[in-house]
C-alpha cells in the first residue's frame, strides 16, 4: 500500500460511528477537552511511523501477539495477548460502534435498534468476508473522504445556526434545560467548558490525565493495537509507512472541529433534549434515564439537514461504522485464526485457516450484540466516557509491556508475563467494581468506594502502567537475562541488526527447506503471489503459479471466489529465494530524500497540533 490510502485507513478504522456519537455526546456534555483525545492522536502516529513500525518490520511480523513471541520467545504471552485483544474489540470496538450506528439509525429513520443492528451487521460482513484487508483499506480510503465531506456541511450549517463561534460561547454557557433536579448544579455547563486544561481534582478530565494517562491509552490504540498496526505494516517501505503516520495526524485535528463542537452547538440549540437531567424527562426524550448527550449529533443530522444532504449525512456516520468495523472483524479475525486456532491445529491448510477466520468474524458479531444492553445503562448515558473508562482499565499493562520490549534490553518473558497478568487483575477489579457501583444520577449520593469517586479512569490508568512496568523490571532483574543473539532485529537498539535473533532464525525456519508464498485475489480474479517487486524470484514463482489448478466443484468453486481463497497450487520457493523475500520485507532503509521530506512534514504536524493545544489550553 501507499500512504495515502494508509493514512485514510488509519483515520476511518479508528472514526467508527461510536466516534460521531459519543465524542459529539461527551462535547455537549462537558465541552471542548474531548477533543483532547484526537489531537493526541497525532503525536502517538508520529511515534507510530518513527519508533514503533521500523522495529516491527525489522522484526517481520504480521500480528503484534506475533512480536511478543519473538521478542519473549515463549508462547503463554502471545495466547494472553490475542485473548485480550479480542476481548477489548468486543467491550470497548465492535459493541460500542453497533449499537451509536443503529442509535443513529434509530433516530434517523425511526427503526428499532436491533432491527438496525442486524441490517447493519449484514451488509458490513459481506464484503469484509468476501474483500479481505485489501477490499478494507480501499473502503476506507473512500469512506474518508465522504465522512469528512459531509461533516463539513453539517459543521458549517451548524455554525451558521449558532452564529458562529461566539454565538456558540454564549449560547452553550446558557444552555439549561427547564425542567431541573432542585438543590444541584449538574443542569449547568460547565465553567470551563471551553478550555482544555482543567483542573487537576474537580476536573472531569483533569489535565495530569489528559497529558499522561491520554498518551498511555493511546499509545496502545495506535501503537501497539492490531487494528491500526496492520495498516501501516501493509506499507510498501517505511517511508509510506510513516506518511500515512502524517496524513492520519492530520486528518486526526479535524474531529474536534467536525465532531465536538457540533455537539456543544446541538446542546445550545435544544438544551431540553439534549440537556436534560431529570430522568422522566430523559426517558421521554430519548428513552433513556440517564441522558440524553449521545443524541446531540443525530438530533443535529436529523434538524438541521434538508432533506438530500440529510440522506449524506446517514451516509456518512453508515461509512463511519462500516469502515471501522470492517478493520476490526479484518483484524480480530486475523488475531484468531494465526495466533489462537493455529495452537490448535499446527498442521490447519490455507482453506481451512480462511474459513475459521470467516466463522469467527459471526461468532463476534454475536458477542458484541449481547454486551449492548450493557452499555446502554453504563457511564452516565455518556458512552465516550464507557469507552476510555473500560480502555484505562484493560489497555494500560500491554503499553508498559511493549514500551519496555522496544527499548528495554533486559526485560525477559518472567517478566513481561507476570507483569500483563498481574496488571490485567487490578484492572478487571476496577473494571467490575465500575460496573458494579453505578454513578449516581444528577441529586443523588455518590456511595461509591473511594477508589472510583476519587480516582480518575485517567489517573488510574497512569498508576496501572506504573505498577505494570515496576512489576515487569522487577521480576526480570530477578530471572535470567536474555542474550544478544536473542534480541536481533527485535528492539529499538537492534533493529539494524544484520542477523535476525537466534529463536527467531528457528521459527522462521521451514522443516523441508522450502515455503508456501502466500498467493493473494487480485482484481481482474486472477492470483499473484504478495511479492510482486521481487524480480530475482517472481518469474519462478509465475511459472510455479501458472501450473493446472486443481479441479473443484462448481458451488465450491463459487465459495472460494467469494471469500477470496486461491485456488491456486501453493507456491514453494526455496531457501535461497526466501532468505531473499525475507530480506526486502524486513528492510527498514529509506531513501535519503523521502526520508527527509517525512521528518519535516511530522515536525510541521506537530508545530500545528502544539499551536491548538496552546490556543484552547
Amino acid at each position: 500500500m501507499s500512504w495515502w490510502p494508509i493514512g485514510a485507513s488509519l483515520m476511518s478504522s479508528n472514526v467508527g460511528s461510536s466516534l460521531f456519537v459519543a465524542m459529539a455526546g461527551s462535547g455537549a456534555a462537558g465541552g471542548v477537552a474531548v477533543g483532547s483525545f484526537e489531537w493526541n492522536a497525532s503525536w502517538v502516529l508520529v511515534a507510530l511511523g518513527w519508533i514503533f513500525v521500523p522495529v516491527y518490520i525489522a522484526s517481520g511480523v504480521v500480528t503484534m501477539p506475533e512480536y511478543l513471541k519473538k521478542r519473549f520467545g515463549g508462547d503463554r504471552i502471545r495466547i494472553y495477548m490475542s485473548v485480550l485483544s479480542l476481548i477489548l474489540y468486543i467491550f470497548t470496538k465492535i459493541s460500542t460502534d453497533i449499537y451509536s450506528g443503529a442509535l443513529f439509525i434509530k433516530v434517523s429513520l425511526g427503526w428499532n435498534i436491533y432491527l438496525s443492528t442486524v441490517i447493519l451487521l449484514i451488509v458490513t460482513a459481506i464484503y469484509t468476508v468476501a474483500g479481505g484487508l485489501t477490499a478494507v483499506i480501499y473502503t476506507d480510503t473512500v469512506q474518508t473522504v465522504i465522512m469528512v465531506v459531509g461533516a463539513f456541511i453539517l459543521m458549517f450549517l451548524s455554525f451558521i445556526e449558532i452564529g458562529w463561534f461566539t454565538g456558540l460561547e454564549e449560547k452553550y454557557m446558557k444552555a439549561i434545560p427547564s425542567v431541573i433536579v432542585n438543590g444541584t448544579d449538574c443542569h449547568l455547563p460547565r465553567k470551563d467548558a471551553f478550555h482544555m486544561f482543567r483542573d487537576p481534582i474537580t476536573g472531569d478530565l483533569p489535565w495530569p490525565g489528559l497529558i499522561f494517562g491520554l498518551t498511555i491509552l493511546a499509545t496502545w490504540v495506535w501503537c501497539t493495537d492490531q487494528v491500526i498496526v496492520q495498516r501501516s505494516l501493509a506499507a510498501k517501505n517505511l517511508s509510506h509507512a510513516k506518511g500515512g503516520s502524517i496524513l492520519g495526524g492530520y486528518l486526526k485535528i479535524l474531529p474536534t472541529f467536525l465532531v465536538v463542537f457540533p455537539g456543544m452547538i446541538s446542546r445550545a440549540l435544544y438544551p431540553d433534549e439534549i440537556g436534560c437531567v431529570d430522568p422522566e424527562e430523559c426517558f421521554y426524550y430519548c428513552g433513556v434515564n440517564v441522558s440524553c448527550s449521545n443524541f446531540a449529533y443525530p438530533k443535529l443530522v436529523i434538524a438541521l439537514m434538508p432533506v438530500g444532504l440529510k440522506g449524506l449525512m446517514i451516509a456518512v456516520v453508515m461509512a463511519a461504522l462500516m469502515s471501522s468495523l470492517t478493520s476490526i472483524f479484518n483484524s480480530a479475525s486475523t488475531i484468531f485464526t494465526m495466533d489462537i486456532w493455529l495452537r490448535i491445529r499446527r498442521n490447519a491448510k490455507e482453506q481451512e485457516l480462511m474459513i475459521v477466520s470467516r466463522v469467527f468474524i459471526v461468532v463476534l458479531v454475536a458477542t458484541s450484540i449481547l454486551w449492548i444492553p450493557i452499555i446502554e445503562a453504563a457511564n452516565s448515558g455518556v458512552l465516550f466516557d464507557y469507552i476510555q473508562s473500560v480502555t484505562s482499565y484493560l489497555s494500560p499493562p500491554v503499553t508498559a509491556i511493549f514500551i519496555l520490549a522496544i527499548f528495554v534490553n533486559r526485560v525477559n518473558e518472567s517478566g513481561a508475563f507476570w507483569g500483563l497478568v498481574i496488571g490485567l487483575v487490578v484492572g478487571f477489579i476496577r473494571m467490575v467494581m465500575d460496573f458494579v457501583y453505578q454513578a449516581p444520577s444528577c441529586g443523588q449520593e455518590d456511595t461509591r468506594p473511594s477508589v472510583l469517586k476519587n480516582v480518575h479512569y485517567l489517573y488510574f490508568a497512569i498508576l496501572l502502567f506504573g505498577l505494570t512496568c515496576i512489576i515487569c523490571i522487577v521480576i526480570s532483574l530477578c530471572t535470567p537475562s536474555m542474550t544478544d543473539e536473542e534480541l536481533g532485529r527485535l528492539t529499538w537498539w537492534t533493529r539494524h541488526d544484520a542477523e535476525p535473533s537466534s529463536h527467531l532464525k528457528e521459527l522462521e525456519e521451514p522443516p523441508d527447506n522450502s515455503i508456501a508464498l502466500p498467493v493473494e485475489k487480485q482484481p481482474d480474479g486472477g492470483f499473484k503471489p504478495q511479492d510482486e517487486q521481487s524480480n530475482d524470484s517472481s518469474s519462478i514463482m509465475e511459472e510455479k503459479v501458472m501450473s493446472d489448478p486443481p479441479s473443484y466443484p462448481w458451488w465450491k468453486t463459487v465459495l472460494f471466489w467469494f471469500c477470496g481463497i486461491s485456488m491456486q497450487p501453493e507456491v514453494k520457493l526455496s531457501e535461497e529465494e526466501q532468505q531473499k523475500l525475507q530480506k526486502k520485507l524486513t528492510s527498514i532503509e529509506e531513501e535519503p530524500l523521502w526520508r527527509n521530506i517525512c521528518n519535516v512534514n511530522a515536525i510541521i504536524l506537530l508545530a500545528i497540533n502544539v499551536f491548538l493545544w496552546g490556543y484552547f489550553a
